[in-house]
């Protein structure tokens, strides 16, 4: 690998061990282990193998690779920040350094990703696939036959896949309340998390193939989910709900949202325009 990938692989086994050790710092100094904080600290902490699941991508030259990479960095300063601030008082001095750290190595980790342009030429392999030609049975790059997929629609693709985990995520400190008067509400809202998870994969097929009823319909499909999870947050978890849980879905869908406007854009850029016919006879021309 050249000395800048080496140094982006450095840079996200850092990233994942800061995550672990800034949530643990948070579980210390938190006034209150509930079930809610262990749910959040729990998921936080999931995403420390996202970065270690990163570094395999990268390892092996995966195209995948950068939106993966951008929307664990957004959410995971999200998802960190929510448990760094108390619900009264200011932030521990720990905590706060810890998050500060984690948001300038997140931060370095979308710059190399997409500002590097040796980890660009790394980065453009596909996932292998079993094939059945002369010699046998193997494995090898699927190179796809279609044009080369845009890289913010592979980037709304991956932010639009982390919708169902937010929506979980919220709805389980929710379960933990034990109130049973909300319980077929928070039942509802884990069924409507399956539902959406299960509708994405479709769109998601359809939309690395260019299909303009697929990114219209991811952007339905993204709206629909902020207009009924921010207000079940709210509703079941407060006030200090809608931002800590609320927050990181709002990120992934704004992430989303830009990932499939600029793809329209590029989609666009790359159509080459019909050369305009010539008033003058052809004996002329």
């Amino acid at each position: 690998m050249p000395p800048t990938v080496r140094a982006l692989v450095a840079l996200l086994y850092a990233t994942a061990a800061a995550t672990v050790v800034v949530e643990l710092v948070n579980w210390a100094y938190a006034p209150e282990h509930g079930f809610g904080l262990a749910v959040r600290t729990g998921w936080a902490l999931v995403r420390s193998f996202g970065f270690l699941i990163l570094v395999w991508h990268v390892r092996r030259g995966r195209a995948g690779a950068k939106p993966l990479g951008l929307i664990l960095a957004v959410t995971t300063v999200f998802a960190v920040g929510r448990l760094v601030v108390p619900r009264s008082g200011v932030p521990p001095l720990p905590g706060a350094i810890g998050f500060a750290v984690l948001t300038a190595l997140c931060l370095a980790v979308v710059v190399l990703l997409y500002r590097a342009p040796t980890v660009g030429t790394h980065l453009v392999r596909h996932p292998n696939r079993l094939v059945l030609d002369r010699r046998g049975i193997g494995w090898q790059e699927g190179v796809p036959r279609r044009p080369p997929v845009a890289a913010w629609t592979l980037t709304a693709r991956v932010a639009s896949f982390t919708f169902p985990a937010l929506m979980v995520v919220p709805a389980l400190v929710a379960l933990g309340q034990g109130e049973l008067s909300r319980l077929p509400l928070v039942l509802g809202w884990l069924l409507f998390a399956i539902v959406v998870g299960n509708v994405l994969l479709p769109i998601g097929i359809f939309l690395l193939r260019d299909q303009a009823w697929a990114r219209v319909s991811l952007v339905v499909v993204t709206v629909v989910v902020l207009l009924v999870d921010l207000p079940m947050c709210f509703y079941l978890l407060g006030l200090d709900g809608l931002i800590r849980d609320g927050g990181p879905l709002l990120a992934a869908a704004a992430v989303t949202l830009w990932g499939v406007a600029r793809s329209r854009t590029t989609t666009d850029a790359r159509v080459p325009r019909p050369r305009a016919e010539s008033p003058l006879p052809d004996t002329v021309r």
